[in-house]
């Protein structure tokens, strides 16, 4: 059975596709595929059945398209398509490996800047002493602040970049803003990471789909930029990793070696504008489900 698509729908109009997501939708219909939509703040506000009062039952499967959603929220997401006779063909384990970088990063660990982490709730930065405890495994020099999924790069002095873990001082500092600018939409916890400086040309974000390369596109944040990434050693580690549609964003370290900066589930990364999508909708059209299959690839 093909697949079909789940993607967020207008805010202002609920019968049509979130505008941000029209080119997906287009796609989608070129691949020969159908689409849903969900109401995404009824869902991020807990009300499941409004949410999905315009999926049809027994529908599935379903890949989700759209922005982000918290893992917990995922999970209700999931329950609730279950109910109505759909399956989604990400489920929540996979959509946690592949979003949050804890479930992602030791089979990475050779590939990522090294990191450490710690689950908090929104608004509860850790003491500076604890920061200390917590940064030591990474000793000396500069390094990046973020949580489980995103980080305050736009805010780089102030909430994401600490020139030096040694001085403590300065970490809880930019953890403290960082803490205080996300607020509520905190994901997970805190990560600190070790800085590594990159060559100018831009990210590659590599599309992955059942441990397949199917789509290297440019960066939403520089979209007119499109380096060639060598994928020798990502492949395996995605295959490794086991979900089924995945990004990977990647970058050109100074000494002339690919790193992977994030990793990321692909129903909720960003394509960069002007990307020809069609290769990726198409590979994922013809994805079997795995619940009613038993041939998902590997």
């Amino acid at each position: 059975m093909n697949a079909s698509w789940l993607l967020c729908s207008d805010p202002l109009r609920g019968r049509r596709p979130d505008p941000a997501f029209a080119g997906d939708a287009a796609a989608v219909h070129g691949a020969g595929g159908a689409v849903a939509l969900l109401d995404h703040d009824a869902l991020l506000a807990g009300d499941v059945p409004a949410a999905l009062a315009r999926v049809p039952r027994d529908s599935g499967p379903y890949w989700y398209r759209g922005w982000m959603i918290p893992v917990s929220r995922y999970e209700e997401l999931a329950r609730g398509m279950r109910e109505r006779g759909c399956d989604l063909l990400t489920d929540p384990g996979a959509y946690r490996r592949a979003h949050e970088l804890p479930g992602w990063y030791e089979v990475f660990a050779e590939l990522t800047p090294r990191s450490v982490w710690r689950e908090l709730p929104p608004g509860s930065p850790p003491a500076a002493a604890d920061l200390a405890v917590l940064a030591a495994p990474l000793g000396s020099g500069p390094a990046v602040v973020k949580d489980y999924v995103k980080s305050r790069k736009h805010e780089w002095h102030e909430a994401c970049f600490v020139p030096e873990l040694g001085d403590t001082a300065a970490l809880s500092a930019v953890v403290g803003r960082f803490f205080a600018l996300q607020e509520g939409t905190l994901a997970g916890g805190l990560v600190v990471r070790t800085y590594e400086h990159f060559v100018s040309g831009g990210e590659a974000r590599v599309w992955w789909v059942d441990g397949e390369a199917v789509l290297v596109s440019a960066h939403p944040d520089a979209p007119g930029q499109l380096p060639e990434p060598d994928l020798t050693a990502v492949g395996p580690a995605v295959r490794e990793l086991g979900c089924r549609w995945v990004t990977t964003d990647l970058a050109l370290r100074d000494d002339g070696v690919w790193r992977v900066v994030e990793v990321g589930d692909g129903q909720v990364s960003g394509l960069p504008e002007g990307a020809d999508a069609a290769p990726l909708f198409a590979s994922l059209a013809q994805t079997d489900d795995p619940g009613t299959t038993g041939t998902a690839r590997r």
